[in-house]
């Protein structure tokens, strides 16, 4: 046989016979497909590894941009205003401490791993002094320091576990709700009012309080001036608080043009600025023709109901004698601002949703949310009017309504247009507020709670559920595991927390949370990452509000933007623009309105020269090193999940101390 021939043998030779090729040219073509197809994968391989090499350029230019950002950002913000603020907090104190002694000791298990130093097999041969002190250390830490951290951080998930359950309790009423269709309905018999009757309506105030509200002063009076009610059956009181004197000029300047159009409308300002807006409420409420009126409706000044929002709450009250609050759902104009904006609309879609209707439907009673609610004016009385003694108000008064025997309604159906902090700085002002405040309001209720006429089973609610477990423990259990003890355990691996409390019960809490918001689950883990974020603020409002520190009595304004009036009032203010400006240009050609014009221009010369600037938030970044250091160490022992938790964890806290979410000022 030839030494090129190709032979084909097959078993089965019943009806295949065996065939013989003979080429002498196949080696030579098969020699030629080798190179070829050698050449392929070699062009294949530079293809792939060009691929590759491109993406290095653009992860390094990201790199750079970052960088710069952050230099940039660094170098522009006030650093010295805020380092004398901080330098007075005693918790950036106790995490900058927990920090420098995190490095310290990555520092020494790095060294300790390199040196093959086994940390379960002491060698026979006699161990170098830093060998001998760190293996003193090992012993030290898991007979003194282990056990305390893993008591605390037991308790830690027992207090996660019920506020957990209390979540999901929660979710269950809101499923229920949902599955029977059940909601507020009006009486059958009192259903409506007699519309060619003025009289058989009740007589509303409707309250405005604002303070420097200078974005939103007009869409809020507005909208208050376009309620559907009789005009003999309700007075609008513009409450101004502001206190600068050329925004109060404007503001009043707006009541009198609405007053002009035959609203019943007036404005009144306090000279003696005390109490905040519990204050404001409280002089307006002394007022002797406040006597003549049933019912009050409380709206901010960023708040744009519709219409009909008074013939939707009012009639609720008809037949219902105990009921004292109508409380409507807010809406927000600007949810798609941002990523923070984002973010809240997930926790208060779930505030108002479920915890607000859940609460309302079983327990007849949940926390006023301040404004966007009707109240009856005789369950305000009796229960001792707006009082100035916390920083909320709102929550002060639904307790003692609730102690006095009062109910409380929520309308999850009647939604009125707001808008959300849109920058990190006011947002955590406004968080700081809500956190302290009720620990203010626990302290001094408590006497009354106990001493209350109430069932036991509501004693129990409000003491526990309603202040002690959703108030103060959420905070405490969610800085001190997160933020405290996950970190600690990565250098005392001896009271290492299961993943269960990290990963799972997480994520499924957080899943429920979103579920009011369904198209809001793309957000779920920047959701869960940011709560673990703003477990400091909470944390430390609540501990300042508990103990009566001098922040627990802070009331910043939340910032306001005006974005309400882009999808309210559009349609209103291009039908009137041009009477409106008309009779505007009219009224203002006299003395006051030409000093007012100069006073304008006056003011908006240095507007122009004064530059915004983000901020460092210095607690936010040393917390944010911590955990980026304590995922450093979970490398060393391999954690896979603590590791990317603690990473991403770490990750989030830089972003937030940089200013980076929220609004960005160029």
């Amino acid at each position: 046989m030839a030494p090129s021939s190709v032979v084909l043998t097959i078993d089965k030779s019943s009806n295949i016979s065996l065939v013989e090729v003979d080429d002498s040219e196949t080696s030579v073509f098969l020699e030629k497909q080798k190179t070829a197809s050698t050449k392929q994968f070699s062009w294949l391989l530079l293809l792939k590894a060009q691929r590759i090499l491109s993406f290095f350029p653009w992860i390094t230019m990201g790199f750079s941009k970052t960088f710069l950002s952050v230099k940039k950002r660094i170098a522009l913000s006030d650093s010295i205003k805020d380092e004398v603020k901080y330098k007075e907090k005693i918790m950036y104190r106790f995490i900058r401490a927990f920090l420098v002694i995190s490095i310290f000791a990555l520092c020494v298990e790095v060294f300790a791993y390199f040196q093959n130093w086994d940390l379960n097999f002491i060698p026979n041969e006699a161990m170098g002094l830093l060998h001998l002190s760190y293996m003193g250390w090992i012993s030290f830490r898991a007979e003194y320091i282990a056990p305390s951290i893993t008591m605390l951080s037991q308790f830690c998930v027992l207090l996660f576990l019920i506020q957990s359950l209390d979540r999901f309790i929660l979710g269950i009423g809101f499923f229920w709700i949902k599955f029977k269709k059940i909601k507020p309905v009006i009486d059958i018999d009192d259903q409506s009012y007699d519309l060619e009757d003025p009289s058989t309506f009740p007589m509303v105030l409707v309250q405005i309080p604002m303070c420097n509200e200078r974005e939103v002063y007009q869409q809020s009076i507005a909208a208050a001036c376009q309620l559907d009610w009789p005009k003999d059956r309700i007075l609008i009181q513009v409450l101004d608080d502001s206190s600068d004197e050329l925004l109060q000029t404007m503001i009043r300047n707006e009541v009198h043009l609405w007053q002009e159009k035959g609203v019943n409308i007036i404005y009144r300002h306090r000279f003696v600025r005390t109490g905040y807006k519990a204050g404001n409420l409280h002089s307006a409420m002394c007022c002797d023709y406040v006597k003549n009126y049933e019912f009050v409706a409380i709206l901010d000044a960023d708040f744009q109901p519709n219409p009909d929002f008074l013939k939707l709450t009012v009639p609720h009250f008809k037949g219902k004698p105990d009921l004292g609050l109508v409380q409507a759902r807010w809406s927000f104009v600007n949810k798609d601002e941002n990523l923070l904006t984002r973010l809240q609309n997930i926790n208060l879609c779930f505030h108002f949703e479920v915890e607000q209707q859940v609460n309302g439907h079983f327990l007849n009673f949940f926390g006023f949310n301040g404004t966007a609610g009707v109240w009856r004016i005789k369950a305000l009385e009796e229960s001792g009017g707006w009082l100035e003694r916390t920083t909320v108000e709102d929550m002060d008064i639904a307790v003692r309504a609730h102690l006095h025997g009062w109910k409380f309604i929520y309308l999850n159906d009647v939604r009125v247009l707001c808008e959300l902090p849109e920058s990190y700085e006011a947002y955590k002002k406004q968080q700081h507020r809500w956190h302290s405040g009720p620990m203010q309001l626990f302290r001094l209720c408590l006497p009354a709670i106990i001493s209350s006429k109430i069932s036991k089973w509501k004693k129990m609610n409000l003491i526990f559920l309603f202040f002690l477990l959703r108030k103060m423990i959420l905070p405490f259990y969610s800085f001190t595991l997160f933020c405290v003890i996950l970190p600690l355990t990565m250098f005392i691996p001896e009271a290492e927390l299961p993943i269960w409390v990290i990963c799972y019960v997480p994520v499924t809490m957080s899943i429920l949370n979103i579920i009011p918001s369904p198209k809001s689950f793309p957000f779920l883990m920047p959701y869960l990452l940011f709560e673990n974020t703003m477990s400091v603020t909470k944390f430390n409002a609540m501990i300042s509000g508990l103990f009566q520190l001098g922040s627990a009595y802070e009331w910043v304004v939340t910032k306001k933007t005006g974005r309400s009036s882009e999808s309210d009032l559009l349609a209103f203010a291009e039908r009137e623009s041009k009477s409106f400006n008309e009779e505007k240009i009219q009224r203002r050609l006299s003395e006051s309105g030409l000093e007012m014009l100069g006073k304008l221009k006056e003011q908006e010369t240095p507007a122009v020269n004064e530059k915004k600037k983000n901020k460092i938030y210095r607690r936010e970044l040393a917390l944010a090193f911590l955990l980026l250091t304590a995922a450093a160490r979970s490398l060393l022992s391999a954690h896979g999940i603590h590791f990317y938790f603690l990473l991403f964890q770490g990750l989030s806290f830089l972003v937030v101390g940089l200013d980076l979410i929220g609004e960005q000022v160029n």
